[in-house]
């Protein structure tokens, strides 16, 4: 009997760890515009806490690029569009009904690397002969289409700017913004988020009479794998809370909170 005391004693230790069940984990794709990444990455961490069981995947790329993807079938929960055309394009035949917000709004904004050496000094410096390359997005990214109003405002022929070769152009706004911090460019045209998540130096911001509103939607993608674990991150997003305030440092304006 003596024997036997050790291994009762420890398969009595076991027991309540054999009872304990693993919370099952619910996993969110989540596909973001390019310029949240750094403002949901650190989100992400925060979340941990609010949502332990929950993991955030993130997929960051230019609106148009990843309204392709769902159209084709991509795994995605939830879709962050900068732009709102990007958006009416899925939501007939994926978005969850009633799950469309307008959560954010952004600047667009003339950036230059440091010391602006070229002198762009502003919007009207890219009609004056100083501009030797000027930076902006593909014209299905939603920067992009800000940035060809911003021309059409100023006078400018983009046709004209091609061929005379001083326009480059990038698949989203982290390239834009990539290529002015690195002095490839004399400046670009970008998002106040970019400039600010970049350390770039703002020579000018479009008011309404350049541009549209810069709004990103956000909705739940309805034939996602977590629908209302996506519905509960979005909710976190547009709260009076952390997330707010991690948005609205970069340089947001959060739409939803009161």
């Amino acid at each position: 009997m003596k024997r036997c005391f050790p291994l009762l004693l420890a398969l009595l230790l076991c027991l309540p760890a054999c009872g304990k069940k693993e919370q099952p984990r619910t996993e969110v794709v989540v596909f973001a515009a390019a310029s949240l990444e750094a403002a949901l990455t650190e989100i992400a961490e925060l979340y941990k806490t609010a949502a332990p069981d929950v993991d955030l995947v993130f997929t960051f790329d230019s609106s148009g690029t990843l309204r392709t993807q769902i159209q084709e079938g991509a795994a995605c929960d939830l879709f962050l569009s900068a732009g709102q055309s990007q958006m009416d394009d899925v939501e007939a035949d994926y978005v969850a009904e009633g799950s469309r917000i307008d959560l954010l709004e952004n600047k667009v904004v003339l950036a230059v690397p440091e010391s602006d050496p070229a002198g762009i000094g502003s919007f009207a410096g890219l009609t004056s002969d100083r501009l030797t390359l000027l930076c902006i997005g593909n014209s299905d990214v939603p920067v992009g289409a800000y940035s060809l109003e911003i021309l059409d405002h100023l006078g400018l022929d983009i046709e004209a700017l091609e061929r005379e070769g001083k326009v480059t152009y990038a698949s989203n706004v982290t390239e834009v913004a990539t290529q002015v911090k690195e002095g490839a460019v004399d400046c670009g045209i970008i998002y106040a988020t970019d400039a600010a998540t970049h350390g770039l130096t703002v020579v000018d911001e479009t008011d309404e009479t350049m541009c549209r509103r810069v709004v990103y939607p956000a909705a739940v993608i309805g034939s996602g794998s977590a629908p209302e674990a996506a519905q509960a991150f979005l909710d976190y997003l547009a709260a009076d809370g952390a997330a707010a305030g991690i948005l609205e440092n970069i340089g947001f304006t959060v739409l939803t909170r009161s």
